[in-house]
């Protein structure tokens, strides 16, 4: 019979939460270490001393070591900020509802300025993304593609079907290239606030994103509205 404390958790359990209760912190700080410091410059000892572990506890949760930390936490990151861009995206622009030819452009207004809101509500994670752009060279292969398939590639895709849907509807000419109309779109809402925010480390004023994401729907809606 396994041996039970007075709430009927038994030992076993209690081990397989603290296994899992370390593995969390060393991720959550290894996120923010990563954060801080980009890929190259995080080390070990670091991350092992902000978690409270010891660096051979680290290597027995994680016996890649930073490789295998750096994919562990960017696939954590980019699923959270996936589902949430993937909620955001359903909410402004459901292709089974699709809006008006009058409220498309406000849709569409809405969704940019929900998804640039994205990166400030998730600044940890869009620290690491800046890491990423800065180190790619450093970053092994593998770890790139991993977070590119837990979220931009993901949300990519999702994003291409719902551009299909509206060009079904007459609401968007994408040109027989919804996956193209996707990555414009987001360089029009995004690219200026992203450059000039540091990647939202000195976020710009309300206002300032407001008339930045309202001119870059105006753009996409002259180059991908339906021909009259």
């Amino acid at each position: 019979m396994t041996s039970a404390d007075s709430k009927g958790e038994t030992v076993a359990t209690r081990s397989r939460r603290g296994r899992g209760d370390k593995a969390a912190a060393i991720a959550h700080a290894a996120c923010e270490v990563f954060g801080r410091d980009g890929y190259t410059r995080a080390s070990i000892d670091t991350i092992a001393a902000e978690a409270g572990a010891s660096t051979r506890t680290l290597y027995n949760h994680f016996p890649g070591g930073k490789a295998e930390l750096f994919r562990s936490v960017m696939q954590w990151s980019a699923g959270q900020v996936r589902d949430e861009q993937l909620v955001r995206l359903r909410r402004c622009l459901d292709p089974q509802r699709p809006p008006r030819p009058e409220d498309l452009e406000r849709d569409l207004l809405a969704l940019a300025r929900a998804w640039v809101a994205l990166i400030t509500d998730f600044r940890d994670h869009f620290s690491l993304v800046r890491h990423i752009h800065g180190e790619a060279g450093h970053v092994p292969a593998e770890v790139l593609d991993a977070w590119q398939e837990a979220g931009p590639r993901t949300v990519a895709r999702e994003f291409a079907l719902v551009m299909a849907a509206l060009a079904d509807h007459g609401l968007l000419d994408v040109h027989d290239d919804p996956a193209q109309a996707v990555s414009h779109f987001m360089a029009l809402i995004s690219t200026e606030i992203v450059n000039r925010s540091y990647w939202g480390v000195i976020p710009l004023p309300r206002e300032e994103t407001d008339r930045i994401t309202a001119v870059g729907v105006q753009a996409f809606l002259r180059a991908y509205g339906p021909a009259r």
